[in-house]
């Protein structure tokens, strides 16, 4: 039995031994649990041609990585500069990546191909940010920068999905009929920047991609455009485009609280629903009721408003209907702390699908009080009234409140309290609101909102005189 035991031994040494010499073979390597998670992204260890070669003359770019790597969607991620008529050919196996050109490179031009979030390690999926690859098919580099930064006009933010192009053409045109001369991407912030450019006139543009580089449908992506061409130059100053989209038609909704329904009449009955907050209206608010279904008839000399509990009768008030149909506006200039009464008769309203109330109806609410309110007074500095300055408040990344500035103050006796962002709108054209741009064949720029750096933010306290100095 020891012989035996012996022999066994041994033969289970020879085994391993064996199976660590015989290399990868078809045998399947599993490597070791437990240990620290690999966080290290694929390193490019050979480039064959090398990178930053001169007097490129290959039709294809092999790449050597340090481990197995995968690509990620590279025609969205790999960005090739001049951009390439036909989209090169790229294949993936174990370590190394082949690129394959299908256009005739140019001469004496600097390439750069930028692979984006594209390559991520086998295993643990981390990515070789932004790896970047270069040559030049003549005996020099293109070595000029051009920079910048992308805003989006309406809100001063950012948006890194944009892409940034530079066209040859000065036609508008061009945009839909040919792809761009050269593409970078924006980081968080929304800078850009391109590398090795030539000496040349380009024109400049940001965009939302969808899809391809020569599809422009601005009435659906944002877009920017440069007002001038662009000398591309030893010294060329930062640009800042400012991106626009179309504005949304249909307004914001607003909290709805339903009006009580007699029980079991639900699907019979006119369904709609009011502006009030547990029974109570905004002084600085209309009173609105919001219809399930458009309105087919409408008699407003059956709706009747009135005050306190004994009903007393209110004459000066509107009623108005929207052009949808659906939302029914009683204008009035309302009393601090008072009850009103509207009276809805039975056969006031009538929606398209034939329903009315089933009997008349009465909504009762209260006003707030002027205690609820504070007032404010923003004292300005550095403002420039020839911009036909609008003050925007911002809650919650909405305009809840707009004030036109004629003089450098607001004063504003009833003012709703909470915090409120602080932007500041060039209104071109006086209308109170901001405007989009419009490229094709008027090249008009969009209204600029611009944040109130100097103090991003003030908090309105009911029941006090709230008072600001703010520096433009």
């Amino acid at each position: 039995m020891k012989k035996l035991s012996i022999i066994s031994s041994s033969l289970i040494i020879l085994i391993t031994f064996l199976s660590v010499i015989s290399g990868p073979g078809c045998a399947n390597i599993i490597p070791p649990e437990g240990g620290p998670r690999d966080s290290l992204p694929p390193l490019l260890v050979k480039a064959s041609p090398p990178d930053s070669s001169r007097n490129f003359k290959d039709r294809h770019i092999t790449l050597t990585f340090d481990e197995f790597v995968v690509l990620d969607d590279y025609l969205k991620n790999l960005i090739v500069s001049p951009i390439q008529q036909t989209p090169l050919d790229v294949e993936q196996k174990l370590r190394t990546i082949v690129i394959k050109f299908k256009d005739s490179l140019e001469a004496n031009t600097t390439y750069t191909l930028n692979f984006g979030n594209a390559i991520k390690d086998n295993n643990e999926g981390n990515i070789a940010r932004n790896l970047t690859y270069i040559f030049s098919t003549g005996s020099a580099f293109d070595s000029l920068t051009l920079s910048g930064k992308v805003l989006l006009a309406e809100s001063g933010k950012t948006d890194s999905t944009l892409i940034v192009m530079l066209h040859r053409s000065s036609e508008d045109s061009a945009l839909i009929k040919e792809k761009p001369r050269y593409v970078t991407r924006l980081d968080s912030a929304g800078n850009f920047t391109f590398h090795n450019l030539p000496s040349d006139t380009f024109y400049l543009y940001a965009l939302q991609m969808q899809g391809s580089y020569n599809y422009l449908s601005p009435e659906k992506q944002l877009f920017a455009f440069a007002d001038t061409p662009v000398i591309i130059q030893t010294k060329t100053e930062p640009i800042t485009l400012y991106a626009y989209g179309e504005k949304p038609s249909a307004p914001r909704g607003i909290p709805q609280i339903a009006v009580r329904q007699k029980a079991g009449a639900s699907d019979k009955r006119l369904k709609l629903q009011t502006n009030l907050t547990a029974g109570l209206l905004d002084l600085l608010s209309n009173l609105t009721i919001t219809f399930e279904q458009p309105l087919r008839a409408l008699d407003s000399l059956l709706i009747h408003l009135s005050t306190d509990t004994t009903y007393t009768p209110v004459s000066n008030y509107q009623i108005l209907t929207d052009s949808t149909r659906k939302q029914l506006t009683v204008q009035h200039t309302w009393k601090e702390n008072t009850r009103y009464n509207l009276i809805l008769e039975k056969d006031f309203a009538e929606d398209t699908l034939g329903r009315k109330l089933l009997k008349s109806d009465t909504i009762s609410f209260n006003t707030k009080k002027l205690s609820d309110y504070g007032s404010l007074k923003i004292r300005f500095r550095n403002v420039d009234l020839s911009t036909n300055p609008v003050v925007l408040f911002i809650q919650n990344d909405n305009v809840v409140k707009s004030i036109p500035l004629h003089s450098s103050e607001i004063n504003e006796a009833v003012f709703i309290p909470g915090d409120y962002g602080l932007k500041i709108l060039a209104d071109r054209n006086k209308n109170g609101k901001w405007d989009p741009g419009e490229f094709f064949g008027k090249h008009i720029q969009p209204e600029i909102v611009r944040r109130v750096t100097s103090r991003p933010s003030i908090a309105v306290k009911a029941n006090w005189d709230n008072e600001f100095d703010i520096t433009l």
